[in-house]
């Protein structure tokens, strides 16, 4: 089965709707979402429904801390981050809040699992930015393959079974095949706010069957989603981030 692996949408219609149509067009399966649907963005109604018509039709999906933020006040945030979050708070019906506030910490498929942050602790939302970062997140689950977002960079790291960890940055396009006799650590990136320089939205394949992993890179309207944040008068950083890929 070939599954689509998405995290940190942020409520970017434009860079969601391209990763969803270049997904169904490699052929995928199963549509997983890591968490963090909203936050940032000007689309928070639209991304809800979208995950949760994934997760009707056999998705899966976690919670991310700016989901988690839209009914816990105790979740911390940079001002802008904040601004965006109480806007979101007053666009979602009882429903969709509803569904992120229910949404698992972190979910175990078969020898996968799927977590926002890393999967030592999921609610503390700790970011994988080493290879310490991941040897911890692997140590604390039995998974062979996890995938996580929250960092926005797409990152690969494995660990043998004498702990010898190696760490990548994936090229796009250029299948990767995880051999079974390692632990890995997926590090999807981000469709809705990419930081590694590229501002071209970001989201994984994996095929089950020959666990080939696959980093994807779409571009999408980045001025469209940009003049969506201005229109609806959100911190302007949020905009004219879009387009640097920070």
């Amino acid at each position: 089965m070939l599954l689509a692996i998405f995290t940190d949408i942020h409520a970017n219609r434009q860079a969601f709707a391209a990763c969803l149509e270049a997904a169904r067009a490699r052929g995928a399966e199963r549509l997983i979402c890591l968490g963090d649907i909203v936050g940032y963005g000007a689309d928070p109604e639209w991304s809800v429904d979208t995950v949760m018509e994934m997760v009707a039709n056999g998705g899966l999906a976690v919670r991310g801390n700016h989901d988690n933020a839209i009914s816990t006040a105790s979740e911390t945030m940079n001002a802008e981050a904040q601004a965006a979050i109480e806007w979101t708070r007053g666009r979602l019906s009882a429903e969709q809040r509803r569904f992120l506030a229910e949404l698992p910490m972190s979910v175990g498929d078969d020898d996968r699992l799927f977590v926002h942050a890393e999967a030592s602790s999921p609610p503390r939302w700790r970011y994988v930015q080493s290879s310490a970062d991941a040897a911890r997140s692997m140590i604390a689950t039995e998974a062979q393959v996890t995938f996580c977002g929250h960092i926005h960079r797409p990152a690969l790291y494995s660990m043998s079974a004498t702990a010898k960890m190696t760490s990548f940055t994936p090229t796009a396009n250029m299948p990767v095949q995880l051999l079974r006799g390692r632990q890995w650590l997926a590090v999807v990136g981000s469709v809705g706010q990419p930081r590694d320089g590229d501002p071209a939205a970001s989201f994984v394949t994996f095929d089950t069957k020959t666990r080939e992993l696959t980093y994807c890179r779409v571009p999408y309207d980045v001025e469209a989603a940009a003049q969506r944040i201005r229109d609806n008068g959100l911190p302007p950083w949020l905009a004219q981030r879009l387009s640097m890929g920070r």
